[in-house]
């Protein structure tokens, strides 16, 4: 069972973070991205740097590099983020599971997202 975590707050009073953002894409509408984008933008307003995936690729979607895409995201999370901000429904996200237990072996903050923002 995934663990509870803690929910991020994203005043702007907080110090600034390098967010990951993270949550489920596969098998949703327009891959979740919708609510990706709402989440980014709400917390880069609150002053956070944030990694979107769902920012990362811009071809066509049957033209997606899954391979490449992934070392990307592995990458941000363990050489940039210092902390994982998750989407509502991840726990039912392999990609979003293996995104958090990546998160949590490299040492990293990782929250779910407050409410909606």
């Amino acid at each position: 069972m995934p663990p509870a975590l803690p929910v991020f707050r994203a005043e702007a009073s907080s110090p600034p973070r390098m967010i990951y953002l993270s949550g489920p894409m596969t098998g949703l509408p327009d891959y979740n991205y919708p609510a990706f984008h709402v989440a980014a933008d709400y917390l880069r307003s609150a002053g956070h740097a944030v990694f979107n995936p769902a920012e990362w690729w811009r071809g066509p979607v049957d033209e997606f590099p899954v391979r490449r895409a992934f070392a990307r995201y592995a990458q941000f999370i363990c050489l940039e983020a210092d902390a994982v901000v998750m989407l509502p429904g991840w726990k039912n996200s392999k990609g979003a599971c293996a995104e958090l237990l990546l998160a949590i072996n490299c040492g990293l903050g990782v929250y779910e997202m407050e409410g909606e923002p």
